[in-house]
């Protein structure tokens, strides 16, 4: 298979940031019941893991294809270990406000490099649909691993929870050894001729509608999902009266049910046009809130529930709005990639991860803002929003992807 250890390198990265980057939803609901920090406070950690995100991927886009994909993942690596090594003896909320800073920074580092590597290693925009929907499924797979791996160090110690950071010290460990042998040598396309030129290029990208427009449906739905898969846990032990361990594992079935959606779209893609795709999938996830939502109520001094034949059927149907949301980000992200100049795809990445990283702080505040003042149930009616607002969103983009065709057919 052509670029296989390339290919190789990128699903081990995305696998490990995966893990590291969505147990923000976990490490909220700890720092609530160990910290006892209040739900709305608690929120600020996807600030301080997204904000880093926007910051340095605005920052290292445009020159990141000269830096070197390679170094920048090797330097990402380095810097989420040790903010791993700090949660561990650190064990604060301040500690774990720096840990989320670390992951945020080694992000932007990492999405960086793998969304442009997708560009320079395939031939056309299907081929590029199918990886880019095929790692971002492993990416799913990691988040769900988180679920697992985290409460798997459970117990009645409130501090035990956090031996699960040496073990992911080893998984990164790993993941630098095999990146530092890993052969990537692929002539990569700037935008400009020097590093003036090519910011200059990136800034020129904000005029093109078509940016601005997909810019905006990313910025939606990263705050629906994010949304969902950062209160979710917190949202099972409230409303469905879930024990914190129970909450977490059920919290699995959506990172489950969105690595299933992608790899499928990574397939249907190939037969179905894109934004068919989305649109229906984006019904359909308003279809399943309006259906949930209105049943549920808060849990009060219900009973505590801890094994999962307890669980209700809308415990499972809730969660499986994953398998709805999954397609939508990566079959956006490569459709605007893919009907760009490949020398942009570095800056396009930028401006990408950037907004996708206001969209998910924004969402997890809101939604965590919402549910400390008026409940669970209400603020997750919130999400439905942009799920509009993000099918408008893709009407739009059709459109001047079509005209833009005409006009260079």
């Amino acid at each position: 298979m052509k670029n296989v250890g390339i290919k190789i390198s990128l699903y081990l990265n995305y696998f490990v940031f995966a893990i590291l980057l969505n147990s923000v939803g976990i490490v909220i609901s700890k720092s609530i019941n160990v910290y006892n920090v209040g739900e709305g406070d608690a929120s600020v950690l996807e600030a301080f893991k997204d904000m880093p995100i926007a910051i340095v991927s605005f920052i290292v886009a445009s020159f990141l294809p000269r830096f070197g994909y390679k170094k920048a993942m090797l330097i990402a690596l380095v810097i989420v270990f040790l903010g791993c090594i700090g949660m561990y003896y650190g064990n604060t909320f301040d500690t774990a406000k720096l840990l989320f800073m670390s992951v945020g920074i080694s992000f932007a580092l990492i999405k960086l490099s793998v969304y442009s590597l997708i560009g320079v290693i395939t031939n056309n925009s299907r081929e590029h649909s199918s990886l880019m929907s095929s790692i971002e499924g492993f990416f799913m797979v990691g988040i769900a691993s988180a679920y697992f791996i985290f409460p798997a160090f459970y117990s009645e110690d409130p501090d035990s929870w956090l031996n699960v950071y040496p073990v992911l010290c080893a998984l990164i460990g790993f993941s630098f050894i095999l990146l530092l042998f890993s052969k990537i040598d692929i002539p990569i396309e700037t935008s400009g001729n020097d590093l003036k030129s090519d910011i200059k290029n990136s800034i020129g990208l904000l005029v093109i509608p078509l940016v601005l427009i997909f810019i905006f449906s990313a910025f939606f739905f990263v705050m629906v999902e994010q949304g969902i898969m950062t209160w979710l846990p917190r949202f099972n032990e409230k409303i469905f009266s879930f024990s914190e361990k129970l909450s977490v594992q059920m919290a699995s079935i959506l990172a489950l049910s969105l690595a299933v959606g992608r790899f499928v779209a990574g397939w249907v893609s190939k037969k179905i046009a894109w934004e068919k795709i989305v649109i229906v999938c984006s019904i359909i996830s308003v279809i399943i809130l309006l259906s949930v939502l209105p049943q549920l109520k808060p849990s009060g001094d219900s009973l505590i529930l801890t094994a999962l034949e307890d669980v209700p059927m809308l415990g499972f149907i809730l969660p499986l709005i994953g398998l709805f949301i999954a397609p939508i980000y990566p079959l956006l992200n490569s459709t605007v990639l893919s009907n760009l100049p490949k020398n942009l795809h570095s800056p396009m990445s930028g401006l990408i991860i950037v907004f996708s990283a206001l969209g998910g702080t924004i969402g997890s505040r809101i939604v965590g803002e919402l549910f400390e003042s008026i409940g669970g149930v209400k603020a997750f009616y919130f999400l439905i929003i942009p799920i509009i607002l993000l099918i408008l969103s893709v009407i739009f983009i059709k459109k001047l992807i079509k005209k833009n065709n005409e006009l260079q057919g």
